[in-house]
């Protein structure tokens, strides 16, 4: 029974952070627009990139190993 003094405060702790970190989540647009993101991976052409995202498409081609062919 003394467990409880200790497991109970420790679940309202957690349930808080949940909270707090679903509400950062929400705040700094996390859950905007989800349906395009799941649609842009389907789509061929690459000229979807945001600003933040063209940086990083840049920096993936010039890191990727180049393969050549060997004939």
């Amino acid at each position: 029974m003394d467990i409880l003094f200790l497991l109970v405060p420790l679940s309202v702790v957690l349930v808080f952070l949940i909270l707090a970190v679903f509400a950062w989540a929400l705040k700094s647009g996390q859950f905007d627009d989800v349906e395009r993101e799941g649609e842009r991976i389907l789509r061929s052409d690459h000229g979807g990139l945001d600003a933040d995202q063209s940086g990083l498409a840049l920096s993936a081609k010039e890191s990727a190993p180049r393969i050549d062919k060997i004939s």
